[in-house]
């Protein structure tokens, strides 16, 4: 039985989240853990590299935010009860931050985020620098689903050369593997005609992984067309590595992945070392 856990920021519920989990369930029973972190405190917010290295002041619940908050969690035990989840909960609410979350994912195989409700009190169109944090930290793979998405009956694999890219894939596999059968695309960009690295190598563990395997390298302006493009495979899950760090490809090193956040297209699973 896999460990999953699911985290809710400040009361807001995400049901794209929890229908993400019960999904899973049905096809294999899960252990689902509610973490309920508590509202985050944004002033002077740190930008670029600093949005990974600091973490952020958790200012001491109101009495009004515990209440949304446990507000949170009967409707999240009501729902796995409703839907037959074996399930638990993590309930300190004061200590509940990033290093807390951190230790969490260690012992779990699966941590997922609602990727609108994460952030609906910011207003902003950039992703949410504590989310960002968390991608960075968390050590088991990220499940980031959108309030409302079709549930993944194909899958994208994002390859920039780069080892974590590949490692995402194998991550999928090891946690998911009931989503490997699906038809799957293999996406790699390059530029100036730049070979890709190992192309064959990753081709091949490709085909031997996935059913319904192919290829398709971005030929257009993926900086203009990407999120076009992106939105229209409906049921679709992108595979990646951790915000394409690559040093082969602008493409991926200009982070598509936060625009696919950030804009709610399809489901993103991540992994990183």
């Amino acid at each position: 039985m896999k460990k999953i856990l699911i985290a809710f920021d400040n009361g807001n519920f995400s049901e794209g989240a929890f229908e993400m989990a019960r999904r899973l369930n049905e096809m294999e029973p899960v252990h689902l853990v509610g973490f309920f972190l508590p509202a985050v405190h944004y002033a002077n917010e740190p930008i670029g590299a600093e949005v990974v290295a600091q973490p952020y002041y958790i200012p001491l619940m109101e009495e009004e935010d515990f209440n949304v908050i446990e507000d949170s969690i009967i409707k999240f035990e009501e729902k796995c009860s409703e839907n037959n989840i074996h399930y638990s909960l993590h309930k300190d609410l004061i200590d509940a931050a990033i290093p807390s979350l951190k230790i969490e994912t260690r012992f779990s195989d699966l941590l997922i985020i609602g990727s609108e409700m994460f952030y609906k009190n910011l207003g902003k169109e950039k992703i949410n620098p504590y989310l960002k944090y968390a991608m960075h930290e968390v050590e088991c793979p990220v499940l980031i689903v959108p309030e409302k998405f079709q549930f993944p009956t194909s899958n994208i694999l994002a390859y920039d050369g780069d080892e974590t890219s590949v490692f995402a894939i194998k991550q999928f596999k090891l946690f998911l593997p009931e989503l490997c059968k699906h038809k799957t695309m293999l996406l790699y960009a390059s530029e100036k005609n730049a070979e890709i690295p190992d192309l064959s190598y990753i081709e091949e563990y490709a085909a031997i992984s996935f059913p319904g395997f192919e290829t398709c390298e971005v030929n257009f302006d993926a900086k203009k067309y990407f999120a076009t493009w992106i939105s229209e495979k409906k049921g679709a899950i992108l595979i990646t590595g951790s915000f394409g760090r690559s040093e082969f490809s602008e493409f991926f090193r200009h982070s598509f992945v936060s625009e696919v956040i950030t804009e709610h297209y399809i489901p993103v699973f991540i992994a990183h070392k």
